[in-house]
């Protein structure tokens, strides 16, 4: 059985992690920051060493290729190195490590493939500095037009475009990953979630992205003095808010087990403690894989009240996404070879978003999860064990080799 190697991988885990480094266990690398482009460094460093070309888009993608035997599409892998602030040392970057070390094994072990095999970083996929996530996938794939992406500010009002520009891989266009050169594209990500550490899988066998509605609601009162007014006829915009709250869990719990939904952002005007809230707007984040049981959650929105403690109510959409299922000849090799090495393994489908999901608008695609320690992510604590680090890289590795010979 082919295998990477454990402290080959460790070295770039441990390596990685001080690009950021918090000195609390983990990281704050955001898009095109030093930290990152240092991180970018190492990774152009690393690959160049085993004997990749290396070229960039006009996103700041970086593509580093190691030839194969044929002049045939690329076969790529990797992931993200930026994180969100006090982000943690496996999200994303994990990704782009493990795809690292199957080039590394593919190269130093001198096993043949026929097509080239290019392991990428895609750039600003957290969205944590510049708006939106997955900027560069969505603009490659045309889901997001690329002046705006371009003109989109930090808090410092420094633009995307201005970032890059001054980043040193700002590349060609025609480097971009596309249907035409490319014919599949594997990312590995740690879970971000409790399910597989829960059921003791090693392995989570992607078969694709949950959609996904985002609402924003918006109750209007009347604001007044916190003394004076009688409760009776007070036009508490909190106190709406909060009655729709528990109208929208009351009802959407009674909706499919897997559906899971937030209420991520709330505010509160004036937010002063002696005023009574005359306009308060929150979020409602839902996401089922199954499209009817989105439109379950839809005609719930649609149905709350227009008038909830004396306040006119109103909503809109935000955003919201299609279910997108990955390439099932590529999701079958994940788990063939899941359990060719004998890993626990399991099928599950992806809450969060990735960019292989844009991906897969455009090529065969598929991803491969693997445990995250007490289902923690975005956070300093985030961690996925060595162990399960290896497993991931060893099905991404022979994943590679299975579509290599197509």
């Amino acid at each position: 059985m082919l295998s990477c190697n454990k402290e080959r991988l460790e070295d770039k885990i441990l390596t990685f992690s001080k690009f950021g480094d918090t000195g609390r266990g983990g990281i704050t690398r955001l898009s095109l920051s030093e930290p990152a482009l240092k991180a970018r460094a190492e990774f152009c460093k690393r690959m160049k060493a085993i004997g990749a070309d290396i070229v960039t888009d006009d996103m700041g993608n970086i593509y580093a290729t190691i030839k194969g035997s044929e002049d045939l599409p690329h076969i790529a892998a990797g992931s993200h190195c930026d994180s969100v602030i006090q982000g943690g040392n496996y999200d994303g970057i994990l990704g782009v490590l493990t795809a690292m070390e199957a080039a590394e094994t593919i190269v130093r072990e001198n096993i043949s493939h026929r097509h080239p095999i290019t392991v990428m970083i895609w750039t600003n996929e957290e969205g944590a500095r510049f708006d939106p996530a997955m900027m560069s996938s969505g603009v490659i794939t045309g889901k997001f037009d690329k002046e705006k992406m371009l003109a989109s500010k930090d808090k410092e009002g420094m633009t995307f475009g201005e970032a890059l520009d001054a980043s040193g891989y700002k590349g060609d266009e025609k480097n971009r990953i596309s249907p035409k050169d490319y014919m599949a594209l594997v990312e590995l990500h740690i879970e971000q979630g409790p399910v597989l550490e829960s059921e003791k899988m090693d392995i989570g066998v992607v078969e694709g992205v949950v959609g996904m509605v985002n609402y924003e609601f918006q109750f209007v009162g009347q604001a007044g003095h916190a003394g004076t007014v009688p409760q009776k006829i007070r036009k508490d915009a909190l106190l709406a808010a909060s009655e729709a709250i528990q109208y929208l869990h009351r009802e959407l719990d009674k909706l499919d087990s897997k559906l899971v939904y937030t209420t991520g952002r709330i505010i509160c005007s004036p937010n002063v403690h002696t005023i009574i809230p005359d306009d308060v707007k929150f979020t409602l984040d839902a996401r089922h894989q199954d499209p009817e049981v989105i439109k379950q959650v839809v005609k719930i929105i649609e149905n709350i009240p227009k008038e909830l403690a004396k306040c006119k109510v109103s909503y809109k959409e935000l955003w919201s996404r299609k279910t997108v299922s990955f390439n099932k000849e590529f999701v079958s090799f994940v788990e063939k070879n899941a359990n060719l090495y004998g890993y626990a393994n399991m099928r599950i489908y992806s809450g969060p978003g990735h960019d292989a999901q844009f991906a897969a608008d455009m090529l065969p695609t598929t991803m491969i999860f693997v445990p995250s320690i007490g289902g923690h992510s975005h956070c300093e604590i985030e961690k996925t064990s060595l162990d399960n680090c290896l497993k991931g890289a060893n099905v991404l590795l022979q994943t590679i080799l299975d579509i290599d010979k197509k």
